[in-house]
């Protein structure tokens, strides 16, 4: 067994007192603004994503993911959005179900008429509906803060665990995302669960390993973007079985193998539980184009051991990736992809002390030898995952990367390992100036950037779509309408799956009638204004900007 001290037999007796009650007052008097700190921090989480889900209305993502949940908890079928496995939008689903919607089984149409119809199309309450879509991720992003605090915790004390979790509680991305009927943020916190679980499998493989495949298999069940992280994954899980185990060194390979397979196994269980948690009989007839798909991509599409419906949505997620998107970086518009942009967003959407403690924990747990073994579980799965990510086509946000703000928060936590005195004074600094900013940018988390970018108000600048504008702002610009424009004529180019008469607002096209005959009031989504071409230029081109509706749709007077 390695590493076993066996103490001399020399009797030993200590006399010692029984504990006073007032002695066991003081030590709980000591423990208990641990978890007051943590309930704290949480709370003011929960009332952030809460008050901003409240106010904004559906994302361009959001209605095809409740109208794909309504379909799977109510009809049992897989029949919309397979570029997406079924988990997370169960998990909206669960959500949707308590605000027991009115439905509309015979409604044909494609993944994004089916959401749209079911808010603003069958007599249900949108702002109602959206918001019992989004409390179970919020609900899940604020357990994944308990993860992150856990993790923390047990590399670098309570000290270092609360400073994890207020980075986390006060990323704006984090925020953002975990207040929306999206995928993003459970994905990611899945795959930080899965590591997690595998570093306490050091200790304890038997029942970590299996749990750790779950969560791995319920990132997979969510986002096939997390599929990258599989082999790393599987590899940490052989090291930690090879590290709990005491046999020879034949016998703890064998294990180490072992213990992957069982990681690789239970996470196939979980994806193939799902589809058929949606329909027990796995009937699957996609009702949108498939692509074939060759090469290596093919090949992985074709091997996997998914349900159909699962290797379909991944070969219309390579189709995806091969169409021509637009990018919009520091005011630059461009075709095809740009392999920084995903660092580029970062630096502009991040606040500035976050960034310097992601840096400085990843440097910590690299450079502390007590640290050093945690590396691979703290570092390797958000690396892979960037370069994953930045391979991709799609320059659409930092959300593609939202993944960091978890695991680099809990390596931030373990700069307070180190032994200059001044260190915890620097860490309380620069957590209290990135809570300073992110408190600051309230309830705009969507728009965010950083001081040095000049704040939400000037992100459209340097970025565009879900980095500023989303569709998120449709509700604020019919009541700024309403208060400040009452009875003038409106033009409108909004970007988002929104439907604007339904929120009051009387507004045209500009694009479609002649540029001299648009006059009045002219509200364009900050998205749609960075890539103006053509007429919608002019007509930016011939306006006066006199408004700002949430830093995320302008208002001009021409």
């Amino acid at each position: 067994m390695r590493d076993l001290w066996i103490a001399p037999a020399v009797p030993l007796r200590l006399s010692l007192p029984p504990p006073s009650p007032a002695g066991a007052a003081r030590r709980s008097g000591r423990r208990w603004p641990l978890p007051l700190l943590v309930a704290v921090l949480l709370a003011q989480m929960a009332f952030a994503m809460v008050t901003t889900a409240v106010r904004q209305t559906p994302t361009i993502d959001e209605p095809v993911y409740v109208g794909a949940a309504v379909e799977y908890t109510h009809e049992h079928r897989l029949r919309h959005n397979p570029e997406h496995p079924p988990l997370g939008k169960l998990v909206i689903g669960a959500g949707v179900a308590l605000a027991d919607p009115r439905l509309d089984p015979s409604f044909t149409g494609d993944q994004g008429a089916v959401g749209r119809h079911l808010l603003y199309e069958t007599g249900n309450d949108p702002w109602r509906l959206m918001l019992w879509a989004r409390l179970p991720v919020i609900a899940l992003t604020l357990l994944f803060g308990l993860v992150v605090f856990a993790f923390a915790r047990e590399l670098a004390g309570p000290a270092g665990a609360l400073a994890a979790l207020a980075l986390y509680c006060f990323s704006p991305d984090v925020i953002a995302h975990g207040s929306l009927a999206t995928l993003d943020v459970p994905a990611a916190g899945f795959v930080l669960t899965s590591a997690w679980l595998l570093w306490r499998a050091r200790r304890g493989p038997r029942l970590y390993v299996p749990l750790a495949g779950v969560a791995l298999g319920a990132a997979l069940a969510t986002k096939m973007s997390t599929l990258p992280v599989v082999p790393v994954l599987m590899a940490l899980a052989a090291v930690s079985v090879w590290r709990s185990s005491a046999a020879g060194r034949g016998r703890n390979l064998g294990r180490a193998v072992a213990g992957a397979g069982v990681v690789a196994l239970a996470a196939v269980a979980v994806v193939w539980m799902t589809y058929l948690m949606v329909d027990p009989r796995l009937r699957w007839t996609p009702e949108q184009h498939v692509p074939s798909v060759r090469g290596l991509r093919g090949l992985l599409a074709e091997t996997l051991p998914f349900p159909e419906a699962y290797r379909d949505g991944l070969r219309i997620q390579f189709g995806l990736e091969n169409r021509p998107w637009q990018g919009f970086l520091f005011g630059r518009l461009y075709s095809g992809s740009l392999w920084y942009y995903l660092p580029a967003a970062l630096l502009v959407k991040t606040p500035l002390g976050m960034l310097a403690l992601w840096v400085a924990g990843a440097v910590a747990v690299v450079a502390v030898r007590r640290l050093r073994p945690a590396a691979p579980y703290v570092l390797a799965a958000p690396a892979v995952l960037l370069a994953a990510a930045m391979q991709g086509s799609r320059d659409l946000g930092t959300r593609y990367a939202v993944f960091l703000p978890l695991f680099l928060a809990v390596a931030a936590g373990c700069v307070l390992v180190a032994r200059p005195r001044w260190v915890p004074v620097a860490v309380g600094a620069l957590v209290a100036f990135a809570a300073a900013g992110s408190l600051r940018a309230y309830p705009y988390y969507l728009p965010y950037s950083n001081e040095a970018f000049g704040g939400p108000g000037r992100t459209r600048e340097f970025m565009h779509d879900s980095n500023v504008d989303w569709g998120q702002d449709l509700g604020r610009l019919a009541e700024r309408l309403r208060e400040r424009y009452p009875g003038e004529r409106v033009w409108l180019v909004y970007k988002g799956s929104g439907v604007p008469s339904f929120y009051g607002i009387r507004a045209r096209d500009p694009r479609g009638v002649p540029a001299g005959d648009v006059r009045g009031v002219l509200a364009v989504s900050d998205s749609a204004a960075a890539k103006a071409t053509g007429r919608l230029a002019e007509l930016i081109g011939g306006s006066r900007p006199v408004d700002d509706v949430g830093h995320s749709i302008t208002i001009y007077r021409r």
